[in-house]
């Protein structure tokens, strides 16, 4: 006998994904897990603040999803401490599929020992995506590999007519660019000193002077409408060719790949300026605490689906990121995956998200600073030196 809809696992999927590659990559998972036997219910909310807070309450006032999305790293928190989201540590170690992610995102979704997060993809966040036709036009024959030589080449791109940096003006994307710089320029080891070890000496350091430099020259490189604008609504003016560069997570990917665009081909991209150093991070789905049983099973089966190895190649195929497991056939994926692929194999090449390695509370007071200072052309870079410092006071 057919089993009825109510016989069904439904589930309800709480996210932020709402541009047209996003919307794309979700439908992938839902196909999968209506493939599965089970019933998708998509509740998405534009941008991953709202969609966060709106989880956030209703978890709290005892109406949860059944699985809701997080970025990497510690945003969950309190749900976890207030015994709110359901460990799946026990799923892990029956689908053995742990062991095939990487490290730092095992332990980013882990609260002591336990797994309290699904890892679905990994996204690098400093890339740099480029028009080649706009680099052409300007004279520019190739993009720079350092920070030094791209301020001059951003200037030619602007004398040439062009807008040189094509910048969403929203705290999380200038703090974004502020670390792909600081990265870059900085390395790893100062990177790490800062966000790991809130390291005073780091910050006061030539290193982060000069990152913060570097940034501040870049205020005069974007665009009038830069203020307020969304990653995807950025991403657009590299797809009309009106801007060269947008420094940003290869969720931008997912916006070419939707507009019928070829990386290599149509655009260009490299991870920083020189694929040396990816800033590993992702997002992972949270399942909250329930005692229905209809409901844990519509959680296992989720768990089962985003995690398997087809799913996780047309997701990630779609979305511009990398599958968390490295068993997964990426021969399909495009050239700028690889580049990512190729980092991923050594820890040494990675770096992971300042999400990681900060407290909610921390992220949001840098977000801060760098804002501040990015929306004010007569700040000083020591602002932003006594802006990390008291941060970090605050937070110790």
């Amino acid at each position: 006998m057919p089993a009825s809809a109510q016989d069904k696992p439904r589930a309800e999927v709480m996210h932020w994904w709402t541009s047209g590659g996003e919307s794309a990559a979700i439908k992938t998972f839902a196909d999968a897990y209506e493939k599965a036997g089970g019933e998708w219910v998509d509740t998405a909310t534009a941008g991953g603040e709202n969609s966060r807070a709106a989880t956030i309450n209703r978890m709290v006032g005892g109406q949860p999803p059944t699985a809701a999305q997080f970025n990497t790293g510690r945003q969950f928190d309190d749900l976890v401490s207030q015994g709110l989201i359901r460990p799946i540590e026990a799923l892990a170690e029956e689908g053995g599929w742990k062991k095939a992610m990487p490290t730092a995102l095992v332990e980013a979704a882990s609260r002591d020992g336990e797994m309290y997060a699904l890892p679905i993809n990994v996204h690098g966040q400093n890339w740099t995506f480029y028009s080649k036709t706009v680099l052409e036009k300007s004279g520019v024959a190739e993009l720079p590999s350092t920070w030094e030589a791209m301020i001059p080449a951003l200037q030619k791109i602007k004398e040439a007519g062009f807008t040189p940096l094509a910048l969403g003006g929203q705290p999380w994307q200038e703090r974004a660019l502020f670390n792909a710089i600081l990265l870059q320029q900085g390395g790893k080891d100062l990177y790490m000193r800062i966000y790991r070890d809130k390291d005073e000496e780091a910050v006061r350091s030539e290193g982060f002077a000069k990152a913060v430099e570097t940034y501040g020259a870049l205020r005069g490189l974007v665009d009038a409408g830069s203020p307020g604008r969304s990653w995807n609504d950025t991403t657009s003016l590299l797809l009309r060719d009106t801007a060269a560069i947008q420094v940003m997570g290869d969720w931008v990917k997912g916006e070419f790949t939707n507009a019928g665009k070829t990386p290599s081909e149509d655009y260009g991209c490299t991870i920083g300026l020189d694929d040396t150093m990816l800033m590993v991070g992702g997002d992972v789905f949270v399942f909250p605490k329930t005692e229905d049983e209809a409901q844990k099973k519509a959680q296992d089966l989720l768990v089962e689906t985003m995690i398997s190895k087809d799913a996780q190649a047309a997701f990630n195929l779609a979305k511009g990121s990398m599958p968390v497991r490295n068993d997964v056939d990426t021969s399909a994926f495009d050239a700028c995956a690889k580049k990512g692929l190729e980092l991923l194999k050594s820890e040494d090449s990675q770096a992971p998200v300042f999400e990681i390695l900060v407290s909610a509370s921390l992220a949001g007071a840098v977000d801060d600073v760098v804002t501040q200072f990015w929306n004010n052309p007569s700040a000083q870079p020591e602002d932003v030196v006594e802006g990390f410092v008291n941060a970090f006071e605050v937070e110790g």
